[in-house]
């Protein structure tokens, strides 16, 4: 994994501290044009202590193109849950919401550490947003037919791209740093062709097989980085998994506000609606707060502990997804237009909104608590969610209620000990 963020002056990265590889790029003579003049420019490490490092406009147009995916996986689980076909929806959603977390897991970590921003990392990147608008065409036909060629091509050409650009580092690098390169490079590959299984293995096996290449995928940055630790930025890859998951609960806000709108137009079921409708927005809004409210980066100090919260994130960016779907399911059976009971629909909602709770507590949150009491807040809303489910019509609501409270509560418990630890003389926690 390795991602490259944008620095001050585009182009000119160097090698961490402490790190092997090759030196930082000499500072340019006052002749030579500027560095955004040159097109093609070798593709060296960044500063890993670089100041004031933030996502760049390609890096925003990615994740813009990736929700297209995250959005036809959605809307796939909607039509899967809302039929009755709950195990094979979320088994289906579950494969195929990795292959695009992967994916984009790959191009950030990537451009955090090497991103030059000439023309020649333009291109392939946009090659791999190509890959990812071929693999959402592939959702439908997956999901309903399993039929995973436009998948497997789309992660195909996005697989090349990114073999692509670790081929270049190696070209530019020597040592320990070139070995990572080449151990990247050549994983990629192999991890694309065991993906091959998906277009002949039977059903019943291509289960196994995801279980067998997600293993193997998440284990290509560990045997890649064992000699060399590649220049990621902590605050640079904080802040894109942040934009990730800003992005995927507006996606969600969207795809329920679509739900809700449609359901009052066809159905004029204004009553049984609003419900809903208000208690996933305030389900939304609570997860971006509880998200945002530590700054993680400071955490983010070595690959074991970097790597273990960025793979968690395909549980949080997966439920956060989910919730939308769950919306749109619980708006459908309200209307008459789900063939599910009252408590699957809520379920549809309350078990991706705990599963949220929880991994945001376990993954990050749960540093940044002092004492019992405010361990305990996360946990506890995240079994209060799914005791909610039993709440028939109005399940959304008290699940939107309930993470309400949750954040009032937060907020609550950190201010009395900063008012407790300013009276005592000391700086606030």
């Amino acid at each position: 994994m390795t991602t490259s963020p944008a620095s001050p002056t585009p182009g000119s990265p160097s090698t961490p501290p402490g790190a092997q590889g090759t030196p930082a790029a000499s500072a340019t003579p006052a002749t030579s044009p500027p560095l955004f003049a040159q097109p093609l420019r070798p593709l060296l490490a960044r500063d890993r202590d670089e100041g004031h490092r933030a996502a760049t406009p390609l890096e925003l147009f990615f994740d813009l193109c990736f929700v297209v995916a995250v959005a036809q996986a959605g809307a796939e689980l909607v039509h899967a849950v809302a039929e009755g076909h709950t195990a094979e929806g979320i088994l289906n959603y579950a494969m195929l919401f990795f292959a695009l977390f992967w994916a984009w897991v790959n191009f950030s970590w990537f451009s955090s550490a090497y991103d030059n921003d000439d023309a020649l990392y333009r291109v392939v990147t946009l090659i791999q947003i190509a890959g990812v608008l071929v693999f959402a065409a592939g959702v439908s036909k997956a999901f309903e037919d399993h039929d995973f060629l436009l998948i497997w091509l789309g992660y195909l050409i996005m697989r090349i791209a990114l073999s692509s650009q670790w081929l270049r580092v190696a070209r530019a690098a020597t040592g320990a740093e070139r070995a990572t390169a080449l151990r990247y490079a050549i994983g990629v590959v192999i991890c694309q062709i065991g993906w091959s299984g998906l277009l002949f293995l039977p059903e019943g096996a291509r289960s196994w097989l995801f279980l067998v290449m997600a293993v193997a995928e998440m284990s290509v940055p560990v045997i890649a980085e064992r000699a060399y630790t590649t220049a990621w930025h902590p605050h640079h890859i904080s802040e894109r998994y942040g934009l990730f998951t800003i992005i995927v609960l507006g996606e969600t806000i969207a795809a329920a506000t679509v739900a809700v709108k449609s359901g009052i137009e066809e159905n004029d079921a204004l009553d049984e609606l609003l419900p809903i409708a208000a208690g996933g927005l305030l389900i939304v809004f609570a997860a971006w707060w509880i998200y945002f409210v530590v700054p993680i980066h400071g955490r983010l100090r070595s690959n074991r502990q970097a790597f273990l919260w960025g793979y968690g994130h395909y549980v949080i960016l997966g439920s956060a997804a989910a919730i939308g779907a769950g919306i749109e399911v619980a708006v459908e059976q309200a209307v008459g237009k789900a063939h599910i009971s009252t408590w699957a629909a809520s379920a549809a909602v309350t078990v991706p909104t705990a599963l949220y709770l929880i991994t945001v507590w376990a993954l990050h949150s749960r540093y940044y608590k002092v004492g019992l009491a405010q361990q305990l807040v996360l946990p506890v809303s995240a079994l209060a969610v799914l005791a909610s489910t039993f709440a028939g019509r109005w399940a959304v609501l008290v699940a939107g209620l309930v993470t309400t409270a949750t954040v009032a509560t937060g907020v609550t418990l950190t201010a009395r000990m900063a008012r407790r630890d300013d009276g005592a003389g000391a700086p606030a926690g």
